[in-house]
């Protein structure tokens, strides 16, 4: 379990690097990462979560994971 939960830690780490990376290219990145997350969540919220007989409490935690990621990320300092 230690394994599995270092890797997604890893994963984490990646997209929200991606995603900085790609937001710091944009015109406007605060409103990109605004979109993007909103975008994220509704698939999160659209997915079919298949054998379970608590898909709610997966996707509770799903949105979680998504609000942890993206308040790691600070707005552009205005230097």
């Amino acid at each position: 379990m230690d394994e599995l939960n270092g890797r997604m830690m890893a994963c984490q780490i990646l997209v929200t690097g991606l995603i900085a990376r790609v937001a710091n290219e944009q015109r406007d990145p605060l409103r990109f990462l605004t979109d993007f997350r909103d975008e994220i969540k509704a698939v999160v919220n659209g997915v079919n979560i298949a054998g379970l007989e608590n898909s709610d409490r997966v996707r509770q935690v799903a949105q979680r994971t998504i609000d942890e990621l993206f308040a790691l990320m600070k707005p552009p300092s205005a230097e």
